[in-house]
């Protein structure tokens, strides 16, 4: 008889601990990372670059969601390039920060804290009603993840492509990024290569979720930061985005007969890179590069074959 009333509230303490349980390993799993959400960069000459932005690239201008004194310019709801005042001590860098889409920020950043890395306390709101917060990757680069607003919504016309496939910066060492994008956030390998078959120059991570990625522009030492003997030309190469497109030469065509490349620079013609995609390079007047990249490979790629699909729009 003393079992038989035991036997419920065993039951119940079972049930309550797995409960318990439950909702720990809940809070502490990874939510989707989904896309490129933006690179936030800095200008020295906004009207310069709002044109740049606006009229040759074809975003939409928008309040900065994150700091009243930016611009954000929008491609599509869920993906932008954030333009912010140069601060005084900037020196030759132009990139403030890269973001990655989420489904839940808070969830990603309980994820985080509970695998020991840095997190800040809470997660902010944007002026949008987007969620966000920020930490370093294990070089130091300032890294966002974002919730997007449901109640976003952009119309861009005009934009030469509404898809971001994938931003790149300045990585010293593969081996370190390795262990914060693919050990602990589950990014997956695409494709590397270099200027030489022997050399890794460039080394593509897809986001788990999708088929955005980030591309690391490896310079090969062990550092952090920017090399004291780099140019700001040679450090807007490095720190871009990517706009995907169906026909790299159509879009080509579209910028020139538009007259949108007057005043801009840019490669005269369209090239085969060696991953054998075809591409364009812009760059807006502080130097950050702009990439039109083919969705697909018209060439075979060099150094390594693709190991996860491309972007499909």
């Amino acid at each position: 008889m003393r079992f038989r009333f035991q036997l419920p509230a065993l039951l119940a303490a079972l049930l309550c601990a797995t409960a318990i349980c439950g909702v720990s390993q809940n809070l502490a799993a990874k939510p989707r990372i989904t896309g490129v959400s933006h690179l936030a960069i800095y200008t020295s000459n906004p009207a310069a670059t709002e044109h740049y932005y606006t009229v040759s690239l074809g975003a939409v201008k928008m309040a900065d969601p994150e700091d009243p004194k930016g611009v954000k310019y929008a491609f599509s709801r869920t993906q932008y390039v954030e333009v912010l005042p140069l601060p005084a001590n900037a020196g030759i860098n132009r990139m403030d920060h890269a973001a990655f889409n989420t489904d839940s920020a808070e969830r990603m950043r309980r994820y985080l804290a509970a695998k020991g890395w840095a997190v800040p306390d809470h997660v902010s709101k944007g002026s949008d009603n987007s969620l966000y917060f920020e930490v370093k990757d294990p070089e130091g680069n300032r890294i966002q993840f974002v919730q997007v607003s449901p109640l976003a919504h952009i119309d861009a016309p005009k934009a030469i492509g509404t898809h971001i496939i994938h931003f790149g910066f300045l990585v010293h060492s593969r081996e370190k990024e390795d262990t914060f994008y693919r050990a602990l956030l589950g990014f997956k390998p695409y494709w590397y290569g270099g200027m030489k078959d022997n050399k890794v120059d460039w080394v593509s991570e897809q986001v788990p979720d999708g088929h955005d990625w980030v591309e690391y522009m490896v310079q090969g030492d062990n550092g952090t930061g920017i090399p004291p003997n780099m140019s700001q030309q040679t450090l807007g190469v490095l720190n871009h985005i990517a706009i995907g497109e169906q026909s790299v030469e159509q879009a080509f065509k579209t910028l020139k007969d538009g007259g949108r490349l007057e005043g801009v620079k840019n490669d005269n013609a369209t090239k085969v890179g060696r991953d054998g995609k075809v591409q364009l390079n812009m760059y807006d007047p502080d130097g950050t590069r702009a990439e039109l990249m083919s969705l697909h490979a018209v060439e075979k790629p060099c150094c390594s074959p693709f190991t996860a699909p491309d972007p499909s729009e």
